[in-house]
């Protein structure tokens, strides 16, 4: 039986370490994998459609990734969710059927997927209908972070001795149960940066109602604004991500695309609209 064509992209960039590792891993296991990532790195993105264009064309550079092997790659000059779009329409081979967006420096969970080009790039994916695997290491420095990192930051000089590899690993093995859900759904998993001995597990959980960082405003001048973003410090909800994260567990949360909230009830009856009068 033929395994379905995957995409791996991220929003850190091409030539981060993660995109690499989770890459390696997935090819490792056997599946037909696409890559195409952003040029630079396109970190609290979200869903945008955003891309650079020269004389009317969007930028796409092929790529080699160390330790990769009959692997294709782009760097591509657009924003994640832009790139699954392109794939969706061709631009890189057959079509994917599964998008894995990572692995991500630092998480994303509780209230940060709003804004994680990460997970943007996988709920594009869901929106049309495909499954999706969002991949993220536990890193947080906050004193390394912007506002646009969303404090998932780090000193670049420490890639090579974070654990990708105990999240590759988790995510190829979470594959199977995946394309077992319905269509369109995303898992959402983060995990710790550690070996795997020191992993309690996975769980399940819900998103946490904030995330890790927060932001302040530090400054605010004429014409200028200046944040700072520190470790949130509301207490941890049991059986939320956040939690499960500050116990050494790997954590899922399913996700899904955007959609009509059914269980909001609107009273529309005394709306009406009035014909300006100079009309």
């Amino acid at each position: 039986m033929t395994k379905p064509r995957i995409l791996v992209t991220n929003d850190d960039g091409i030539d981060a370490p993660g995109l690499r590792w989770l890459a390696r891993a997935v090819a490792g296991a056997g599946h037909d994998v696409v890559v195409a990532a952003p040029l630079t790195e396109a970190s609290g993105s979200s869903a945008a459609m955003t891309a650079v264009e020269q004389d009317g064309k969007i930028v796409v550079q092929p790529r080699e990734l160390p330790g990769t092997t009959n692997v294709t790659a782009y760097a591509v000059a657009a924003s994640p969710a832009f790139i699954v779009l392109l794939a969706l329409r061709e631009a890189f081979g057959p079509p994917p059927a599964i998008v894995l967006s990572g692995i991500n420096r630092g998480a994303n969970a509780g209230a940060a997927v709003v804004h994680s080009g990460t997970v943007g790039a996988t709920l594009t994916a869901s929106h049309a209908g495909l499954h999706g695997l969002a991949v993220s290491l536990d890193v947080l420095t906050p004193a390394a972070a912007t506002t646009i990192s969303g404090g998932a930051a780090m000193d670049r000089g420490d890639d090579e001795r974070r654990h990708w590899s105990t999240a590759a690993d988790l995510a190829v093995q979470l594959l199977p149960t995946l394309v077992h859900t319905p269509p369109g759904t995303v898992l959402n998993l983060n995990v710790p940066d550690l070996h795997p001995d020191g992993i309690r597990g996975i769980r399940r959980a819900a998103l946490a109602r904030f995330g890790q960082v927060q932001m302040s405003i530090a400054e605010a001048g004429e014409g200028y604004i200046r944040t700072a973003v520190q470790a949130a410090d509301e207490p941890l909800e049991e059986g939320t991500d956040l939690a499960a994260l500050a116990d050494a567990y790997a954590v899922v949360t399913p996700l899904r695309a955007p959609g009509e909230a059914l269980d909001v009830r609107l009273q529309l009856e005394g709306v009406h609209f009035a014909v300006p009068a100079h009309l």
